[in-house]
């Protein structure tokens, strides 16, 4: 019987839907000193955020001749080795799509969020205060949202964008593609001088993206998104604009180290926190699943 691992879980139906073709489903965590041994007992790894598959992990299970499939249920594959995995004869798949909409909506409800004070308006008012003059707030009908990285997830929040009457631009390493029409391509320091949100949508850096030369390039009423990689973003710097008043605000999903521990970011006054939920919706996780368990079957046949 081919044995599935769902390291991080996996959604019900879709766990159904594997045990009614015959597979077998353990859904279970290992630490990371654990993962490579025990690799070695499934012939496939299902991983979300949480699970790192490492060299370590593939070469103990290639030695051990059983698993062929690893499967990261998400866009991003950062937390896999995946050029080490498919040069041992791995494959190695994901759901680049299943949570587009999801994490684009958290996306846009930070910015909701902070144009309109609700972040931090409902923290005041469950302290009993009445701060109605301290809120000026702002639309978002009008405003320039800057997109960096215009995959599956950057489009999607450009259509919602545009939805509700922002303006919209991109940056990409890819440059300008006839199908990102009608939003515009910009280059980078372009973007970020004229955005008033600038939304981040890329896989991990070798290096932040916005740290103090982007900031500096940036208006000082704009905003900046995050719910992609924590490191995206330098986050003394980010704290240190917030600070001076060169930035009027975040919005975060995401963190250089999860779960968040850092006082500095989590009472913040400018910052409007989420703890990694942006893929994390009913309808995503059905996707996702439903997703993962049809790579099972067509890989196994």
């Amino acid at each position: 019987m081919i044995r599935i691992l769902a390291a991080d879980g996996i959604e019900a139906a879709a766990a159904a839907s594997l045990i009614d073709a015959g597979f077998e489903v353990v859904e279970h965590h290992y630490e990371p000193d654990e993962l490579g041994a025990a690799l070695a007992d499934f012939d496939a790894v299902v991983v979300r955020s949480a699970t790192k598959v490492r060299q370590p992990h593939i070469d103990a299970a290639v030695a051990a001749g059983r698993l062929k499939l690893i499967i990261r249920g998400g866009v991003g594959m950062d937390n896999i080795d995946v050029a080490y995995a498919r040069q041992v004869g791995l494959t190695v798949s994901n759901t680049p799509t299943a949570s587009s909409r999801s994490v684009a909506e958290c996306a846009i409800g930070h910015m909701f969020a902070l144009a309109t004070h609700i972040y931090i308006a409902n923290v005041t008012m469950r302290e009993g205060k009445w701060e109605k003059k301290a809120y000026m707030n702002s639309e978002l009908q009008g405003k320039t949202l800057g997109l960096i990285g215009f995959g599956s997830i950057g489009r999607a929040t450009a259509n919602i964008a545009a939805g509700i009457g922002m303006h919209v631009i991109y940056t990409n390493k890819t440059g300008p593609k006839p199908q990102n029409e009608p939003f515009e391509y910009v280059a980078l320091p372009d973007l970020l001088a004229s955005s008033d949100f600038v939304s981040l949508h890329m896989p991990k850096a070798d290096a932040p993206v916005i740290d103090a030369a982007a900031i500096a390039q940036m208006k000082p009423t704009a905003f900046v998104i995050n719910t992609a990689r924590g490191a995206l973003i330098d986050t003394a710097a980010l704290l240190a604009a917030l600070d001076e008043g060169r930035l009027a605000g975040a919005g975060l999903d995401v963190f250089t180290e999860e779960p968040l521990t850092d006082a500095a970011v989590y009472t913040h006054p400018k910052i409007s926190l989420t703890p990694h939920v942006a893929g994390q919706t009913a309808e995503a996780q059905e996707r996702v699943g439903a997703e993962v368990a049809s790579i099972i079957m067509a890989h196994f046949g």
